[in-house]
C-alpha cells in the first residue's frame, strides 16, 4: 500500500485545495491502493501527529473552493530545532521524523511558500521523501516562473484598484493601496499595471519622496487631479532602507504608523495641498474562489507532484520553467526568493508608460 501524508503549511491562498485534489485525484486513478493522511494546520499536524485519513470524497467539490480543507498555520522554520515541550525532550523536527516513521508514510506533500520549503527540505536532508507544490500570492518562489494564488489574488487587487478609480476622480484625491508583498512585489507590479495605477512603489525599487511628488504635481499640471499609488507592504524609502528591520519597525510605531503606508500618506499630506487616503484590502487578496487560471496551474501542480511519488522522485519541488510544469531538487529551491528584477520586462514597460517607480 501507498501512504501519502498531505499537509498546506503557511499563509493560506486559492488553489490549494484545488492542487491537493490534483494530487489525490491522480493517485487515485494511475494506484489501486493508495491511503492518504491529511496533517491538520500545516506542520503543527506533523509535529503532534494530528491527522485524518483522506477519502475519495474528501477531494470532490474543492476545486473551487478557496481557503485550504486541511488548515494551515505558521510554523517558524527558525524554531525546527526548538524542544516540542519545554526546555528537553524531541525537537519539532525530530518529533515530524519520528511521526513520519510510526504512521508508515511513503512520502509528505507539502504545500508552502518560501518557510514551508525550508521546513520541507530539512525533512528531506533527514531522510524522508518529500515533494513540494508552489503556494502563495507573492510568487516569489525560486525557480519557479507561477506559482498558485498569484493570479487569483492580482485580479482582487487589481479589482480594487478599478473600485478606487471613481472615488478618488470624483473627489481629486490621491490613494494609496497597500497591497501584500513584504519581499517580493509581483504582485503589485502586476496588479498595478492591470489597474492603471500612475505610480507603483514595490520592495525592489527604493522610491525618493521628491520623486513621488514629482510624479503627482507632474499629473495635476496635466489637469488630472487624483493619482493612484500601488505600494506593496514591504516598500521602503531609499533613507528608510538603510535601516535595520528592527529600527525600521521601532520607528514607525514610536510615530503611530500601522505601516510605511501610512508614513508615506502623511508625508504627501504635507507637501500637497489634496486629501491623502489609505485603502488596504489586507488578506481579502488571498481569500475566495481561486481564478481559473489558478484552478487549471494548481490542477496540473498536483497531478506532477502525484507523478513525481508514483516514479519514486522525492526530494523534488514542483515548478514552471519556460511555461511547463517541471522539478527541481528542494535544496536549490529552498532558503532563496524569486524576486522583481529592477530591470526586468514589466517593469520597462511600466516606466515606458509613465509610471513613476519613485526611484528617478
Amino acid at each position: 500500500m501507498l501512504r501519502v501524508g498531505m499537509l498546506t503549511s503557511g499563509g493560506d491562498c486559492q488553489g490549494l485545495n484545488a492542487a491537493m485534489r490534483g494530487v489525490a485525484k491522480t493517485l487515485y486513478e494511475l494506484n489501486d491502493d493508495v491511503e492518504i493522511l491529511g496533517y491538520q494546520d500545516g506542520f503543527r499536524g506533523l509535529i503532534e501527529g494530528d491527522y485524518k485519513l483522506m477519502k475519495p470524497s474528501d477531494f470532490s467539490g474543492i476545486l473551487t473552493l478557496g481557503g485550504t480543507i486541511l488548515g494551515t498555520s505558521r510554523q517558524p522554520f527558525k524554531e525546527i530545532d526548538n524542544y516540542v515541550n519545554g526546555k528537553d525532550g524531541e525537537t519539532r523536527c525530530e518529533a515530524m521524523v519520528r511521526n513520519y516513521k510510526e504512521q508508515n508514510l511513503d512520502c509528505l506533500v507539502v504545500l508552502g511558500g518560501n518557510g514551508s520549503h525550508k521546513s520541507a527540505n530539512r525533512l528531506s536532508e533527514e531522510g524522508l521523501n518529500v515533494i513540494t507544490l508552489p503556494k502563495t500570492i507573492d510568487k516569489d518562489i525560486y525557480g519557479s516562473e507561477m506559482t498558485f494564488g498569484f493570479q487569483s489574488a492580482v485580479n482582487i487587487a487589481t479589482d480594487v484598484i478599478d473600485g478606487i478609480h471613481t472615488t478618488a476622480t470624483s473627489h481629486g484625491r490621491i490613494f494609496i493601496i497597500e497591497l501584500m508583498g513584504n519581499k517580493a512585489g509581483w504582485l503589485t507590479l502586476s496588479a498595478g499595471v492591470a489597474g492603471g495605477a500612475d505610480i507603483i512603489l514595490i520592495p525592489e525599487i527604493n522610491y525618493e519622496l521628491e520623486n513621488v511628488l514629482a510624479a503627482i504635481e507632474e499629473r495635476n499640471k496635466q489637469g488630472k487631479k487624483f493619482s493612484i499609488i500601488a505600494m506593496a507592504e514591504g516598500s521602503k524609502s531609499k533613507e528608510d532602507s538603510e535601516m535595520s528591520s528592527s529600527d525600521y519597525a521601532e520607528m514607525l510605531k514610536e510615530k503611530g504608523y500601522p505601516s510605511g503606508t501610512y508614513k508615506l500618506a502623511a508625508e504627501l499630506s504635507k507637501e500637497l495641498d489634496q486629501e491623502v487616503r489609505v485603502t488596504v484590502p489586507g488578506h481579502y487578496q488571498r481569500g475566495g474562489s481561486p481564478c481559473p487560471y489558478d484552478r487549471v496551474f494548481a490542477s496540473e501542480c498536483g497531478a506532477y507532484g502525484a507523478e513525481l511519488i508514483l516514479k519514486g522522485k522525492f526530494g523534488r519541488s514542483v515548478v514552471q520553467v519556460n511555461n511547463e510544469i517541471t522539478s527541481l531538487p528542494i535544496d536549490e529551491v529552498a532558503g532563496k526568493k524569486n524576486l522583481v528584477p529592477t530591470n526586468c520586462e514589466l517593469v520597462r514597460v511600466a516606466k515606458d508608460m509613465g509610471i513613476s517607480f519613485g526611484d528617478e
